[in-house]
């Protein structure tokens, strides 16, 4: 089975869907508030985030988001916009899969993909909408390079 890497290095089209897997640590939460800053005391204290109706801590709605993000990474993918549809809360350690799946590719590579992370439990707990710039010619022959160079760059071990 061929990376998202190797696939983007190929060429992308509509219809191409990725998938990852995850489960963020308590720890992963903490150092994700630190860098953002966001030191909302629902990701922070068990006390504050039951009063908010949360078993316990809950991760941040761009740290959920960040698995769209990986897989764009892994695929050469320039952003342009991203829309974010927070539907449930997710906790730590609780297992996460993100699909992404591109739906419309235009002119100059510019493309949209929808984006669905369920929990362990096949709910829902994030909807997005992300559209940006595919690799082009240029970009794919370097991506070729980097993986016959083994890639040395990318450090993900869990993308499908």
């Amino acid at each position: 089975m061929k990376t998202p890497r190797e696939r983007a290095a190929e060429g992308l089209k509509v219809g191409d869907s990725f998938s990852v897997v995850r489960c963020f640590s308590y720890d992963d939460i903490q150092q994700f508030a630190q860098i953002s800053r966001d030191y909302n005391p629902v990701h922070c204290d068990a006390e504050y985030a039951q009063l908010r109706r949360f078993k316990a801590p809950v991760a941040h709605g761009l740290l959920t988001a960040s698995l769209m993000t990986e897989i764009g990474g892994q695929i050469g993918w320039l952003a342009s916009g991203m829309s974010f549809e927070f539907k449930r809360p997710v906790y730590a350690e609780e297992q996460i899969t993100c699909q992404w799946l591109i739906t419309d590719i235009a002119e100059r590579g510019h493309a949209r993909a929808e984006v669905s992370v369920v929990n362990g439990e096949g709910v829902t707990v994030l909807l997005a909408t992300t559209t940006g710039v595919l690799p082009g010619a240029p970009e794919r022959e370097c991506l070729k390079r980097m993986l016959a160079e083994g890639d040395p760059s990318n450090r993900s071990r869990q993308t499908r």
